[in-house]
């Protein structure tokens, strides 16, 4: 198992603040460093889409529209297989219309926007809330769902997003970004929200914790994810379901003002 830099071939580094995808033509830049915003260049005619709710600013020659179709769905039926999957019901077209202009989409919380080339043999496997934007050619759909039981994961199972097609996507991670290459038959298991993004072609299971005492009594997740090589696997070090879990004692409590001291994320604060 290696954390080093990724193999030619793996999604382009977000370092360049003037990346510019070959097969699409589509200039990005991700700027800032907790809270990073990624920036989309669009010549006229080109276009992105993205999820509903996602966009943060854009100039005047952007012009936009809304429907469910996009990223390779058809009809209402593919639409409601994306919205399970996390992208919405609805998707946006972001579109250069006479002259160039700039989409910009800021991260909603901390931690990276990767871009990531995709082609028919670079496939991948995202977070449920992992896809951003991504040029016309991407397709997005739901790669894996498995349920768990009720409480686990908000109620609603594990899944994931597949991102296929041809062009770029842009994907939100949270937290710190650690990258592992694994070889033919090597193995990591994983507190599964904090896998965001792996190959496509890499065998990926939900197993359950062996053993009475290490489900009764031990405080990591009855579940973890088993992803097998070869292939690249992204880690986010916070997943979002994690920090709502650590802000559990800080919030309102039932009956108390937002405003007393005891009652406000500020007073739990202040408590500890």
């Amino acid at each position: 198992m290696s954390d080093q830099s990724p193999p030619p071939g793996s999604p382009p580094s977000p370092d360049d603040p003037g990346a510019v995808d070959s097969a699409a033509g589509v200039a990005h830049r991700v700027v800032g460093t907790v809270m990073p915003v990624l920036q989309v260049d669009l010549n006229p005619g080109q276009s992105i889409v993205s999820p509903g709710g996602e966009l943060s600013w854009m100039t005047s020659s952007i012009q936009l529209s809304t429907s469910t179709s996009g990223a390779g769905s058809k009809g209402m039926l593919g639409a409601l297989k994306r919205t399970v999957a996390g992208g919405g019901l609805f998707l946006t077209q972001y579109q250069a219309e006479g002259g160039p202009g700039t989409v910009s989409f800021a991260a909603k919380m901390p931690g990276e926007i990767r871009p990531v080339a995709i082609a028919a043999d670079r496939e991948y496997l995202v977070h449920r809330h992992g896809f951003l934007a991504a040029t016309s050619g991407v397709n997005l759909s739901i790669g894996f769902q498995q349920k768990l039981g009720a409480g686990i994961f908000g109620g609603s199972g594990f899944i994931l997003q597949k991102v296929t097609g041809q062009g770029t996507s842009w994907i939100a991670l949270s937290g710190e970004l650690v990258e592992y290459h694994l070889a033919p038959g090597e193995n990591l298991r994983v507190i599964p929200g904090h896998v965001g993004l792996f190959d496509a072609g890499m065998s990926f299971e939900i197993k359950m914790v062996k053993g009475v005492k290490n489900m009764l009594f031990g405080a990591d997740s009855l579940f973890l994810a088993s992803l097998t090589g070869p292939g690249m696997v992204w880690l986010q070090t916070m997943p979002i379901s994690q920090l709502a879990h650590a802000l559990v004692p800080y919030l309102p409590e039932n009956g108390n003002s937002r405003n007393s001291p005891g009652g406000s994320i500020l007073g739990g604060l202040l408590k500890d």
